[in-house]
């Protein structure tokens, strides 16, 4: 019996590569940072809901310097606040720039606030 050995081309899949035929499939480190750094303020249902309940008006200028405030705090390594507008409070999770719930002035009145380690006053 005679074997003979026959010489086969073959490459593993991850290293044949057409330069002309390579797209980009998945965005760069540095382009993902920049749209999470970017993303404004969200708002939860809960406190959306609590706003259209508890009838909270803030206005746009409101919110972008709410953001602002937010970027800034989150510099400072907060990362849970409370901010006190003129007619609402507002707590919010500065590390994931989320407004968590949300209550009229007079709720804010009688309410103890727990694990919050910064609070804005934009009274």
């Amino acid at each position: 019996m005679v074997m003979q050995v026959k010489q086969v081309h073959s490459h593993p899949l991850g290293l044949i590569t057409n330069k002309t035929n390579v797209t980009k499939s998945q965005p760069s480190f540095k382009e993902v940072l920049g749209d999470v750094q970017n993303q404004s303020l969200k708002i939860s249902k809960h406190a959306q809901l609590r706003i259209q309940e508890r009838e909270i008006n803030i206005s746009i200028n409101e919110w972008n310097l709410i953001e602002e405030k937010i970027q800034e705090a989150r510099h400072k390594g907060v990362t849970d606040s409370l901010i006190i507008l003129q007619d609402a409070a507002l707590i919010v999770s500065a590390s994931n720039k989320t407004v968590v719930t949300a209550m009229n002035k007079e709720e804010a009145k009688s309410q103890i606030f727990t694990n919050i380690n910064g609070t804005i006053i934009m009274d």
